[in-house]
């Protein structure tokens, strides 16, 4: 109504895309109708490993389409995450080093393990489930609800509006949006550092990381949504996510994980148990 394209709805980025190119496609960019046909699945949902305590069975798990793409990543060219920069490096090798110690406290699960929050650009990317937004847009601002860890973006266009200090970080940092032509551009600077790195579904980068996502609608049903991550203190260089966005066959839920869940009480309360069997010699 005010000459900006409608990017209004609700809309689902599920895909069994991945993230980065397999090996087996080592400089192709795009599948042959053949290997699209063979691996595009036809029915059913994937199988998902729950480990050892069981989790979420088939019924729950969205697999979604698969695009002609290789990966989600466009940039760099060979479809890959870049490597780690020397300070991420010694963080993960911290990680690996601590992995599979028993849980002590909440302290020591991360913000997506405590439904706190994916992070950005974690909570506008897809998963194995409820990868849902909802978008609602006026003249200066556009909202997005994003249906898992139940978080809430508000983008102002007001460009004469000043941006938050860096200094107050935040989970998914402070946004700002303006148009391009038929693109919404939108640019997100002072994160928080208490989420960074991860995988798929919980993407997050450090106060020094930066953030620039464009909408574009390219047809009555789809836009593309387009992310590029620049975080100098986790990626040796910035890197650039293309997906598309398409019609959402429902409605939005509630979330309702929280910090106080069954499983994070369970976790400690099993570590504990453990513990003690090891001290009793059983």
């Amino acid at each position: 109504r005010w000459g900006h394209p409608d990017l209004q709805g609700a809309w689902t980025n599920t895909t069994t895309t991945p993230l980065e190119r397999p090996d087996e496609f080592d400089g192709r960019e795009f599948l042959t109708e053949e290997e699209w046909a063979e691996r595009n699945p036809t029915s059913g949902l994937s199988a998902f490993n729950a480990g050892p305590t069981g989790a979420y069975n088939d019924f729950w798990l969205e697999k979604g389409s698969l695009s002609m793409r290789t990966s989600l990543i466009i940039d760099p060219a060979d479809g890959k995450v870049p490597p780690a920069a020397p300070a991420q490096q010694q963080r993960q090798a911290r990680r690996r080093a601590q992995a599979g110690a028993r849980p002590v406290s909440w302290h020591d699960f991360n913000a997506f393990d405590r439904c706190i929050t994916r992070g950005l650009p974690g909570a506008m990317m897809p998963g194995f489930y409820n990868h849902n937004y909802r978008i609602v847009q006026t003249p200066d601002h556009v909202a997005i609800l994003v249906e898992m860890v139940h978080e809430a973006r508000i983008v102002t266009l007001d460009q004469n509006r000043p941006g938050l200090p860096l200094t107050i970080a935040q989970w998914l940092g402070d946004s700002r949006g303006h148009w391009e032509g038929d693109t919404l551009v939108v640019e997100t600077a002072g994160f928080s550092d208490r989420i960074q790195g991860g995988g798929l579904t919980a993407y997050g980068v450090s106060s020094h990381g930066r953030i620039v996502e464009r909408f574009t609608r390219v047809g009555a049903n789809t836009f593309d949504y387009q992310v590029t991550i620049d975080d100098p203190t986790l990626w040796s260089s910035a890197w650039t996510v293309l997906m598309p966005m398409t019609p959402l066959d429902g409605e939005i839920f509630e979330y309702a994980c929280h910090e106080g869940n069954h499983a994070m009480r369970n976790m400690l309360a099993g570590a504990r148990v453990e513990e003690a069997a090891e001290q009793d010699g059983r």
